[in-house]
């Protein structure tokens, strides 16, 4: 009776790291459609500009396209943005504080704007390149950075680069 015991024991073990390991290896499935995710910068609008603080708020929006069979939602875009070639400096749209249940799900074969507030202060640019944003006198954006996907059980990165 204890040798059936032990062996009843020793079975439950291997079979909780057999699953365990199941576990790990679906979800190493996922990266691959994760790293499908399509990016691609869409519009830079100005939206607000204070001249007493010499600042200009820009409307940044990004489309997420998803090609892959796997749902997922878009956690992070970091991204650099330019102006005629010019970096205007660093921006960041994030979900990291919202539950996954509350994100925008991205769905097989879908695909949805991301806006995010860009804060550009004059100092921190060329005064002339300043002036023709704010007086939408450029047209020629670009971004580049990585945008980070998650599932359930997995989370992956892809860098980008993007213009029109």
């Amino acid at each position: 009776m204890a040798l059936q015991s032990k062996m009843t024991v020793y079975l439950a073990i291997v079979g909780v790291f057999a699953m365990m390991g199941g576990i790990v290896y679906y979800a190493s499935l996922g990266n691959a459609d994760l790293e499908q995710a399509e990016i691609k910068l869409t519009n830079v609008e100005l939206i607000n500009n204070d001249d007493i603080s010499d600042k200009a708020k820009f409307n940044v929006t990004f489309l997420v396209k998803n090609p892959s069979d796997t749902t997922f939602t878009v956690s992070v875009i970091q991204y650099e943005l330019y102006a005629d070639g010019i970096h205007l400096g660093s921006g960041r749209y994030s979900t990291e504080d919202v539950s996954m249940p509350g994100r925008a799900s991205f769905f097989p074969n879908t695909e949805i704007p991301l806006k995010n507030i860009f804060v550009l202060e004059k100092s921190e640019t060329n005064s002339e390149i300043f002036q023709s944003l704010i007086e939408n006198g450029i047209t020629n954006f670009s971004a580049e950075g990585i945008i980070t996907t998650q599932t359930t059980w997995t989370v992956g990165e892809k860098e980008f680069k993007s213009g029109f």
